[in-house]
């Protein structure tokens, strides 16, 4: 029976007495009867949470707790973001394409695999260096599940005072367990580092027994999305608490070319793309972003419709050797067109040098002649 996994925890929360549960999972309901088009069903069941069937529960008077908070520093422990679909954009490989939508199918035939009696295991590891898109893909995946992503904030739990920080933990999870959620939690070394580090206090390792614990019994129906940059970092029973693992890495040319695209609002030639592309290999999404956002800004200050080339190689080389110069009147300025010639010789040709360096071919020809 479609539905069936909502219509049960309805039930069972209000065996519960549990308002909030109650609230949330009928809200989730009437999202999917929505976007499946049972409107008059939908329509139906907001009428008696409205008071108007002559009925006294009103979602609106069922009060919903708020995020919890650290006893010492009263800060959150986490931060609610609800996205929809259309709302976060990622550009992944074929493989960790094919892994993602994979388990986003599994998370959406929940009622198909609970009306057969089959379990599943909602919980996925991403680890990968800084700026791979693994916040971003977290995000991608709760618009896609259209759940709220309650990303956990490190700095409010781990406390500095004696079992606070389990009992942190404890109080996120139990939160998470109220509602239908994604609970993410991002800088996950931080609190799940491996036990037989010798350099570990007790307290710490005790951090991890805890968040382990709370792992394995937290409810079914939250997702669990963990994500790490210092995957070596973390305990071995931690990996096995995830049932499915992504490994995010510096993205491969197909969708550098994306991300160049999509960053430059189209603004590289086709030419230009390709010898960007090239260029930019091992770069992580978020430079690419960061620096295709630069570009754009500073060709419509110049207002201009396209990137320029010779700009835009500055850029990026600017970032991968950043002791580079195109200032003639600095020492490093020869040494610099030596560095770009031997880069890549293929893209930085003489001309192109003499271009971006503002000299004559010959003066370019003599540097690399003299400093070989």
């Amino acid at each position: 029976m479609k539905y069936s996994n909502e219509i049960i925890r309805i039930i069972e929360a209000g065996s519960q007495l549990n308002p909030l549960k109650v609230q949330s999972y009928t809200k989730l309901l009437l999202d999917k009867l929505h976007n499946d088009g049972e409107v008059r069903l939908a329509e139906r069941i907001e009428k008696i949470f409205s008071g108007d069937s002559g009925t006294s529960l009103k979602l609106s008077n069922i009060n919903l707790t708020p995020l919890p908070v650290d006893k010492e520093s009263r800060l959150s422990l986490a931060d609610e973001n609800l996205y929809r679909p259309g709302d976060i954009e990622v550009f992944l490989s074929k493989t960790t394409e094919e892994q993602v939508g994979e388990f986003i199918a599994y998370i959406k035939a929940a009622d198909l695999f609970s009306n057969k009696g089959v379990s599943i295991s909602p919980s996925l590891l991403i680890y990968g260096p800084p700026g791979v898109g693994k916040t971003e893909l977290a995000r991608f995946i709760a618009s896609q599940l259209q759940l709220p992503l309650l990303t956990a904030r490190c700095d409010a739990l781990i406390s500095s005072y004696l079992g606070s920080t389990s009992k942190n933990i404890r109080t996120l999870f139990e939160h998470a367990s109220s509602r239908p959620c994604i609970l993410f939690l991002d800088e996950f070394d931080a609190l799940a580092k491996q036990r037989d580090d010798n350099r570990e206090n007790g307290e710490l390792k005790r951090v991890v027994v805890s968040l382990l614990q709370n792992i394995d019994v937290i409810s079914d129906d939250v997702v669990v999305i963990a994500a790490t940059n210092h995957e070596h970092l973390l305990d071995p029973a931690v990996w096995r608490r995830f049932a499915y693992k992504v490994h995010m890495k510096a993205p491969g040319s197909e969708v550098r070319k994306k991300l160049w695209q999509e960053s430059t609002h189209n603004m590289l030639s086709a030419s230009d793309l390709r010898l960007i592309v090239d260029i930019s290999k091992g770069m992580s999404g978020s430079d690419i972003k960061n620096i295709g956002l630069d570009l754009i800004r500073q060709a419509l200050i110049s207002e201009k419709e396209i990137i320029d080339l010779n700009t835009a190689l500055k850029k990026i080389m600017h970032f991968r050797l950043p002791d580079i110069t195109f200032d003639k009147t600095e020492d490093g300025f020869n040494r610099s067109v030596f560095n770009l010639r031997h880069y890549n010789n293929k893209v930085f040709t003489l001309r192109r040098l003499a271009e971006m360096f503002g000299v004559s071919h010959s003066s370019i020809k003599n540097i690399i002649e003299r400093l070989k």
